[in-house]
């Protein structure tokens, strides 16, 4: 009996020193820490989606109708000075879009990297304007009148321009940051809208010229006739349909994951063409959004 105290009590002893020796776990002192207990959402991999929102359109017609112009005064005088008219201004229509997208989220720590494709339908976004501009041109360079005749062309210009935006995808790189539910995000990429493109310019010339002749005794005189000219009063039209136009695109955005793979967004997107026919379009899009990243 005294044999078995004896080994019980040297078992005792090294377990009580291998107690010691062992680190202080939070889990023994009854909690764990705030890291151990931390929870990330994970926003890397593919995803599909649909959206819908409010869209601005801003249309530039004040340079239209130059190549309607361009082609009516071709190999003239007044080519030249007629060139650079602009007969109508800029104008806004607002609209709503309805669309869809599709991506692929990579994820490292913090920072996500995606690449996203997109279509956007527009509602009936469409605008159109009309303009006019006189002016008398005298002498234009390359006109060479009689000595004592002064040519006097009187031009004027009336145009009417239209633009409607149908839809539009584009491919964009994203960049985002993990704050856990919410992934804020900018995105920049290409885009191709399609559009309908109308214009129509009427030009309307006359040459006046004024002679001025000296008589005996060094009195003058002047007479005045005007002439029409028909080669340059004319009407020229161009309609374009489901014209294609290249562009870019860059915003802003926010994701915030309602449950697994549910998510919704907050998106802004401002989108610029290159003109078509002349016409160059701008849009601002406001998008919310819903999607499931697989």
């Amino acid at each position: 009996m005294r044999r078995l105290w004896l080994v019980a009590a040297v078992f005792g002893s090294v377990s009580a020193a291998h107690a010691a020796d062992m680190p202080d776990l939070p889990v023994l002192r009854g909690g764990f820490t705030d890291g151990l207990s931390k929870t990330t959402h994970n926003w890397d991999g593919a995803y599909v989606g649909v959206n819908g929102g409010y869209t601005t359109d801003a249309t530039d017609f004040s340079q239209s109708v130059v190549g309607l112009t361009n082609f009516i005064f071709r190999d003239s005088v007044l080519q030249q000075p007629t060139a650079s008219w602009s007969l109508m201004n800029k104008t806004n229509t607002q609209s709503t879009n309805f669309g869809a997208f599709v991506g692929r989220n990579w994820q490292w720590y913090d920072a996500i990297m995606g690449l996203e494709g997109t279509y956007s339908y527009f509602n009936n976004l469409a605008t159109s304007t009309t303009g006019s501009n006189s002016l008398v041109i005298t002498n234009p360079a390359g006109d060479n009148p009689p000595t004592g005749t002064t040519d006097n062309y009187n031009v004027t210009l009336t145009g009417t321009a239209a633009a409607k935006v149908k839809d539009m995808i584009s491919l964009r790189g994203r960049v985002g940051w993990d704050g856990g539910d919410f992934m804020p995000y900018a995105f920049f990429g290409a885009a191709v809208g399609r559009m309908d493109v109308s214009r129509t310019v009427t030009s309307n010339v006359t040459l006046t010229q004024v002679v001025t002749t000296t008589g005996v005794g060094g009195a003058t005189s002047t007479t005045s006739t005007t002439y029409d000219v028909p080669s340059q009063s004319q009407t020229q039209s161009q309609h374009r349909t489901n014209a294609f136009a290249v562009g870019w695109t860059a915003g802003l955005g926010v994701e915030y994951c309602i449950w697994d793979g549910l998510f919704a967004r907050v998106e802004y997107e401002y989108v610029r063409f290159s003109p078509v026919m002349n016409t160059s379009v701008t849009l601002n899009n406001a998008r919310v959004g819903l999607g499931y990243k697989f």
